[in-house]
């Protein structure tokens, strides 16, 4: 996590008078110089750069629709025919007839959201479910968690396989009730960029009568292109008969600008469950297709511009180098004594973890050298691991980040090993007969968290998070950001 600069002062007062442009953007330069450089090719999470043409046409046409509002598609019809056009080129790449429909969002979280509060409402309408259930294996995005909190719908977690991490259908059959309305799937899974059974998934979703939502915020274009390619993929979109909805993000492997993604339906039948209409209120009666009333139509200009300025063969570029590095990263990772990648990644993205080494250390190791990674905490099926996402922009760098990775995992040999165990044994010891507040309060005190600020290396951190229960850990997380925009 990059930390803001300190020494600089915070602007929280209006102004007397109004500064100049150059001040204005001088300022906030000066707010970016804490910020990773994910320009370098040295960020292996977080960003997705197409280069530097792409980037400057999508920008411009992100701009020149900027002020454009989706609110009301009567004012703005240039704004719907840009989303009409996204929407349907996507659609396409899921190999969706005619029949299939869709919106832009903000995000793959907003169409995740979404997929969820449609199975809900369908549930409702069509099956008479008042305490809607959704099943989905434990490796699925966190976003599909936040969505059964806001939506009321009862998460029912399964196991994946440990050595595959692809979903457990079997167990996923042994979860269904009468209250399950969705059964879900991912396209790839984010933490190890595997597919899951999506065919035998999606049989599941016919046989019992449900809704079943692919997640394919990461991997829906890619494979998408990949299948095109010629590339040997498992079935994941329409053309699998018990997929009612999928969702795609243009500003992740579709190297659109943010926030930019898409959601798709089987049919209107199923999507008209997405759209909210009110005219209750004494103001213009008010109709949403997704969460956001305003939307910006610069996303969508700039996802339109980022798929027509690449087009297929520019797609097959990135694609074709992206794989490559990711398999010279795949297999250099592995040839590293002591460390081992999760799985059978199929994506350009996977993990890595080790049973010899703290990975939270090699973490901070690497950031010293200039490399930001990710940290991924362990399940009862998985350990803890480090995240690589690979986009086309890095991949001049692996022959570096390999020599680099081989002296990281050498460096943090010969410190003191901040050892699992014994931090799970002494966090066992703190939390007892504590409540989950001051569990957490004495949890900061533990990692080195000391208000807002984040200690300078995070292994410690990392590893005290990994040893607690996630109830707990999610209320350290709560506490920190709660303080971090006060």
């Amino acid at each position: 996590m990059a930390v803001a600069p300190e020494n600089l002062t915070e602007v929280t007062e209006l102004p007397a008078q109004g500064r100049t442009r150059e001040d204005v953007m001088a300022t906030l330069r000066t707010y970016k110089q804490g910020d990773c450089d994910y320009k370098s090719g040295h960020v292996w999470a977080y960003t997705y750069d197409p280069g530097k043409e792409t980037a400057e046409v999508s920008k411009a046409a992100y701009m020149e629709f900027l002020s454009e509002s989706a609110l009301d598609p009567t004012a703005f019809p240039s704004v719907v025919r840009l989303e009409r056009e996204v929407v349907r080129t996507i659609a396409n790449l899921l190999r969706g007839d005619e029949h299939v429909v869709g919106n832009m969002t903000s995000g793959g979280t907003e169409s995740i959201l979404l997929a969820l509060k449609t199975a809900r409402d369908w549930a409702k309408a069509e099956k008479g479910i008042t305490e809607p259930e959704v099943v989905l294996p434990q490796t699925v995005h966190p976003a599909f968690f936040k969505a059964c909190a806001y939506f009321g719908i009862k998460p029912v977690v399964t196991p994946f396989d440990p050595k595959t991490f692809e979903a457990d259908v079997d167990a996923m059959r042994a979860a269904i009730t009468k209250n399950t309305c969705i059964l879900v799937g991912s396209a790839c899974g984010y933490a190890q960029g595997v597919i899951d059974p999506i065919e035998k998934i999606g049989a599941l979703a016919q046989e019992h009568g449900l809704l079943c939502h692919v997640d394919g915020c990461v991997g829906g274009i890619h494979f998408s292109i990949m299948r095109r390619m010629g590339h040997d993929l498992p079935a994941f979109d329409f053309s699998v008969p018990g997929v009612t909805s999928i969702s795609a993000d243009m500003h992740k492997y579709g190297y659109a600008p943010k926030n930019a993604s898409v959601v798709v339906y089987r049919n209107k039948g199923i999507r008209k469950y997405q759209i909210f209409s009110c005219s209750k209120s004494a103001t213009y009666a008010l109709i949403n297709p997704t969460i956001m009333s305003t939307k910006s139509g610069g996303p969508m200009a700039g996802s339109w511009a980022t798929l027509n300025f690449l087009g297929e063969e520019g797609y097959r570029d990135i694609i074709t180098r992206a794989m490559d590095a990711t398999k010279r990263l795949i297999d250099g990772i592995n040839a590293i004594p002591g460390l081992y990648v999760l799985g059978k990644p199929q994506m350009c993205m996977f993990s890595f973890a080790s049973d010899e080494i703290n990975v939270f250390q090699l973490m901070d190791e690497m950031k010293t050298r200039g490399w930001t990674l990710q940290p991924q905490f362990s399940t009862e099926l998985s350990p803890p691991n480090i995240h690589i996402t690979v986009n086309q922009n890095a991949v001049d760098g692996v022959d570096e980040f390999l020599a680099e990775l081989v002296k990281g995992v050498e460096a943090v040999r010969a410190q003191d090993k901040l050892d699992f165990a014994l931090v799970r044994d002494q966090v066992r010891g703190l939390l007892d007969g504590l409540g989950v507040q001051e569990a957490a309060a004495q949890l900061q005190a533990m990692a080195g968290i000391d208000g807002s600020d984040l200690p300078t290396g995070m292994a410690m951190l990392n590893t005290v998070l990994d040893a607690v229960p996630n109830e707990i850990r999610e209320a350290l997380l709560v506490e920190f950001f709660n303080e971090l925009y006060s």
